[in-house]
């Protein structure tokens, strides 16, 4: 007798998504392997998200008020009826083959418990130099790592539901990093790999303030989640020399007011912050031209600004306050 597929179901967190939705929707229904439901949790959204799932055969839930992401996940994990749980941000949009490729190397490794994959170059919707900076930083630091990892992230992933049934849901006490947080959890017990072969279009931020107030927020939980590691540390999106190049060049500028010939220590730090990553810097000269570079460090560099601050003050607020930061305890299991 044929051996049966196991069952799948898409879940797909949204807020607010009405500019991606309809995009997300059209390339799951388009998937090579068969879903067996799509579940859109719609969180609270004000924009016509109810209206645009609505337009497809999927099952809609609700939230009155905002929760965030990882509560948002856990609803979607609970209605689910699925073996393997396929999770997909509303603003990607997987390749057809993404799900089958995926399945695959869950089926060819019983001790992979979760297989996520990368953002392609291409964006969903093209909305300037900005999110084609994002685009490729985020398209390089995930090539640069495929294999297995420690680290879970879910804009694309499939994951076994045992998984959830063994080490609990998402930490609904995080409103970021509450993926890495549970690829924490997941330790030993399950490898985790990210692969080339499952692909998705991303539509990411495209302006620089909202970029920059992002990275400020979502980076204020990279310490406390950081103290709560159980294992070696996960995925790296930087360079940790080049983190230390740019976190400490504005603190050197002032000393060409001493003496020009000062200027030459933090203009040795923006060296340091550019070729600290020499594989990035070759990868944006080879993709969008040398041209393209000077723009792309600039936004870089203030972005790493946004990040070192907000994890600067992140690690305050845990100081002060401990319970700003994973709660294990919040996390329970899934046929709870």
């Amino acid at each position: 007798m044929p051996i049966m597929s196991p069952t799948v179901s898409v879940i797909i967190p949204v807020h607010n998504g009405a500019k991606t939705l309809r995009a997300c929707l059209e390339a799951v229904y388009a998937q090579r392997h068969p879903v067996t439901e799509v579940i859109v949790v719609d969180d609270a959204s004000t924009d016509r998200t109810r209206e645009i799932a609505g337009e497809f055969p999927c099952r809609l839930l609700v939230t009155d008020r905002n929760t965030g992401p990882a509560a948002t996940r856990n609803r979607g994990i609970r209605a689910s009826g699925g073996e393997l749980l396929f999770f997909l941000d509303s603003d990607c949009a997987p390749e057809p083959d993404a799900l089958g490729n995926a399945l695959a190397i869950l089926t060819r490794h019983p001790d992979v418990g979760c297989v996520h994959g990368i953002y392609s170059l291409l964006p969903l919707f093209d909305d300037g130099p900005i999110e084609a900076y994002r685009l490729l930083h985020g398209h390089h630091w995930r090539l640069r790592n495929v294999g297995r990892v420690r680290t879970t992230l879910f804009a694309v992933c499939l994951i076994r539901r045992e998984v959830f049934d063994t080490v609990g849901l998402f930490d609904e006490n995080l409103r970021a990093s509450e993926d890495v947080e549970l690829g924490d959890r997941m330790g030993d017990r399950y490898a985790t790999v990210l692969t080339d072969t499952v692909v998705c279009r991303h539509d990411d931020d495209s302006r620089l303030g909202p970029l920059l107030r992002k990275q400020f927020s979502r980076s204020q939980l990279l310490i406390p989640v950081a103290l709560a590691e159980r294992g070696p540390a996960g995925l790296r999106a930087n360079s940790p020399l080049g983190l230390l190049g740019a976190a400490l060049l504005p603190t050197t500028l002032p000393l060409a007011l001493l003496a020009p010939g000062l200027l030459l220590v933090p203009l040795g730090l923006l060296v340091l912050f550019v070729c600290a990553d020499p594989g990035l810097l070759r990868f944006v000269a080879r993709r969008r031209g040398p041209g393209f570079v000077p723009f792309f460090y600039g936004v870089h560099l203030l972005v790493q600004w946004a990040v070192v601050a907000g994890a600067v003050l992140g690690g305050l607020r845990h100081l002060a306050d401990r319970d700003f930061g994973p709660t294990r305890p919040a996390s329970t299991p899934a046929k709870s």
